[in-house]
């Protein structure tokens, strides 16, 4: 292994044992993909009815904190 991948093979075992551990970004999707991606699911969470969202675990107030985030935001 060369230094770099150590290093990243350190961050990443830190960012794990810290539960700070975030979803990686498929190769094949860009930084705008992954923007345009939370912008609409975001929109769509808005838009679940009460019983959809008992389906999924979510509370009203879980659903709306959620998809009012900017899309930009984690």
């Amino acid at each position: 292994m060369n230094g770099m991948s150590d290093v990243r093979l350190a961050l990443r075992s830190q960012e794990l044992e810290a539960g700070q551990a975030r979803a990686m970004i498929a190769p094949t999707e860009s930084r705008w993909g992954m923007f345009w991606r939370r912008r609409h699911t975001r929109k769509a969470l808005l838009d679940l009815t009460s019983e959809q969202l008992r389906d999924v675990g979510l509370s009203a107030e879980q659903a709306r904190h959620e998809g009012l985030k900017p899309f930009w935001r984690d």
